[in-house]
C-alpha cells in the first residue's frame, strides 16, 4: 500500500485505529466488522514482527475519540510527529473529514494514491472524457487489452470473442456437488474481537458465528487456492444460478478480501489466466472471473471517483417507498426474498445475482428509494465499501443513475427467478399466475413497473420486447395488474 511504501521502519510510526464512526456510520453486519478488525490485529502483529513501530488503537481503550481524524491527532501528540501519510480511503466521506482535517490543523497531511487498482482516477477519468456512453464493455475491452489477460499473440481475444456472460447462464440443475469455500478456525485474536463485536455491536443485523473468514493475506492466497482447485471448473456455467441451501454456489467468495486489500487482482486474474492456457478451465470461467475483476470492479471504482459526492442523490425514477421491514427481518412469504435475506444474515454474504436479481430487483420495483437501498448493501455485505457498492446499487441495480452505467433497467418477473433457481418450488405465492391473490408479486410489480415508468423508459431500445408485450395486454388486465400492484404494495407499508 502507498503510503507503507513511502514510509521509513526506522523512524515512522504505523498508526491503526478501530473506531466507533467506522463501525457505525451505517449498522454494519456483525461479521463485517469482526472480519475487518481481526485483519487489523493481524496485520499490526506482522508489521511489529517486520520491525515497524505499530500505534494500534483498540476499540476499548481508554480516551478512543471514535474517528480517524481524531485518532490521527491524538496519535501526533502521542508520537511526537508533525506529518501524516495516508493512502486515499475508499469512500469520500472519509476522504473530505481528512482533507477538513488538514485545512483546519498546522499539520501536514499527504494523502497518496491508491495504487492497489489496474486503472487509476486519472486514467479513467481521461478514457470516460468526450464519450457519450461510459459502457463497461468498452472499458473492459481497454484493460484486457493493457494487461494482455486473455488476449492471443495477434492481440486478439481469446477465442474470438471479448465476452462470454451468454454461456454463463444455465439454470441449477440436481445433483451438483458444491464444495463452497474454505472455512478457517479461529484464534486467539479472532476469538477477543468476537467477543468485542457481540458487547459493542450486539445490536447490530446479523448473526456473527459461526465465524471462519480468512483473516490474513496467508489465509487469504488459500481460499483462492482452494477456489480454483474445487469449483472454478463449474465456475463460469452456474455463474447466475440460485438453490437454496447453498449460498455460495461455485463462486470465489474472495470479494472481501480483495476489497480490504488481502489480495491482489492483478495476480489472481493472472491464475485465472494461466489456468485457462494450460487447459484446466474453459475460456467462459476464466473469461466470466477476469471481467468481474478488471471489468466491472474497475469501471465501478472509476464511475465512483468520476460522479461524487453528488452521484450519491441520483434518483432518476423518483421512487422514495421506505425500504421494507422484512430487508432486516426475512419476514415475508415470498420464498426467494427471505431465502436471501436470511443467507444474507447468516453470512455477510450473497452472489451477484441474488443482489441485483432478487433483492435489488424487488426494491426497484416496489419503488424504494434508491439512497436506503445503498446504505442496506453498504451494511449488510461484508464486501461492501462505498466506492464499490455505490455504483453497483444506484447505478445497476436501481437504475438510479437513469442510464449512465446500465443500459436498461435489471428488472424481471417471476419468470426469471423461477428459471435460474428452486426458490420457486417452495413459495406460498405461484409463479405462473400474474394477477390474483396467490400471484407472485414479482409478476404484477414487473408490469406495473414498466407501466408507471413508460415516459421515461419506453424509448429504451432494450425494453422494446416487453413494451410491447404489455401494449398487447387489454385494459381488463392492465387494470389488474394496477389494482394488485396497489393492493401488495398497501399491504407491504401498512
Amino acid at each position: 500500500i502507498a503510503a507503507l511504501r513511502a514510509a521509513n521502519p526506522n523512524r515512522d510510526v504505523v498508526l491503526l485505529a478501530e473506531v466507533q464512526q467506522e463501525a457505525s456510520y451505517v449498522r454494519h453486519h456483525k461479521k463485517k466488522i469482526a472480519f475487518l478488525f481481526s485483519a487489523m490485529r493481524h496485520f499490526a502483529k506482522e508489521l511489529s514482527a517486520a520491525g515497524w513501530c505499530v500505534d494500534y488503537v483498540r476499540l476499548d481503550d481508554e480516551g478512543n475519540r471514535g474517528s480517524i481524524p481524531g485518532e490521527v491527532e491524538r496519535a501526533l501528540i502521542r508520537n511526537g510527529c508533525s506529518r501524516v501519510l495516508v493512502t486515499k480511503p475508499g469512500e469520500w466521506r472519509l476522504l473530505d473529514e481528512l482533507e477538513r482535517l488538514r485545512a483546519q490543523r498546522n499539520f501536514e497531511i499527504n494523502i497518496m494514491a491508491d495504487d492497489r487498482f489496474l486503472c487509476s482516477e486519472v486514467a479513467f477519468a481521461d478514457w470516460a472524457d468526450g464519450r457519450k456512453q461510459l459502457r463497461m464493455e468498452n472499458f473492459y475491452r481497454e484493460m484486457r487489452r493493457k494487461t494482455g489477460l486473455l488476449m492471443d499473440e495477434s492481440g486478439k481475444p481469446c477465442g474470438g470473442r471479448w465476452n462470454f456472460d451468454s454461456d454463463n447462464r444455465k439454470p441449477p440443475k440436481k445433483g451438483l456437488r458444491i464444495p463452497g469455500p474454505k472455512l478457517f478456525p479461529v484464534d486467539a485474536i479472532t476469538r477477543d474481537v468476537l467477543v468485542l463485536v457481540e458487547d459493542r455491536f450486539g445490536d447490530h443485523f446479523g448473526v456473527l458465528q459461526p465465524f471462519w473468514f480468512a483473516v490474513t493475506r496467508r489465509q487469504a492466497e488459500s481460499a483462492f487456492d482452494h477456489f480454483i482447485e474445487t469449483s472454478f471448473a463449474h465456475f463460469g456455467d452456474y455463474q447466475d444460478a440460485m438453490l437454496s441451501g447453498q449460498p455460495y454456489m461455485f463462486h470465489a467468495v474472495v470479494s472481501l478480501y480483495l476489497n480490504a486489500g488481502l489480495l491482489d487482482p492483478l495476480k489472481l486474474c493472472r491464475r485465472i489466466d494461466a489456468a485457462y492456457r494450460a487447459g484446466a478451465v474453459s475460456l467462459n470461467a476464466a473469461e466470466g472471473f477476469i471481467r468481474q475483476v478488471i471489468g466491472w470492479r474497475e469501471y465501478v471504482r472509476g464511475i465512483y471517483w468520476l460522479r461524487m459526492p453528488s452521484y450519491v442523490k441520483e434518483n432518476f425514477l423518483e421512487h422514495h417507498n421506505p425500504l421494507p421491514a422484512f430487508y432486516w427481518t426475512a419476514e415475508t412469504d415470498m420464498a426467494c426474498i427471505s431465502t436471501c435475506v436470511e443467507q444474507t444474515r447468516d453470512e455477510a454474504y450473497a452472489h451477484h445475482i441474488q443482489r441485483l436479481m432478487i433483492t435489488g430487483n424487488f426494491a426497484m420495483l416496489a419503488g424504494v428509494d434508491p439512497r436506503a437501498v445503498h446504505e442496506w448493501y453498504l451494511a449488510v455485505y461484508a464486501d461492501a465499501y462505498e466506492w464499490v457498492e455505490l455504483p453497483n446499487t444506484l447505478g445497476m441495480s436501481q437504475f438510479a443513475d437513469g442510464g449512465m452505467l446500465g443500459s436498461k433497467p435489471y428488472a424481471a418477473s417471476g419468470n426469471y427467478i423461477n428459471r435460474m433457481s428452486d426458490y420457486c418450488s417452495d413459495c406460498s405465492y405461484d409463479v405462473k399466475s400474474k394477477t390474483g391473490p396467490r400471484a407472485c408479486p414479482f409478476n404484477y410489480l414487473y408490469w406495473d413497473f414498466l407501466d408507471r415508468h413508460r415516459d421515461k423508459l419506453a424509448s429504451n431500445p432494450r425494453l422494446a420486447f416487453p413494451y410491447r408485450n404489455l401494449d398487447r395486454m387489454d385494459e381488463d388486465q392492465i387494470a389488474a395488474l394496477r389494482r394488485d400492484a396497489a393492493a401488495f404494495m398497501h399491504r407491504l407499508h401498512n
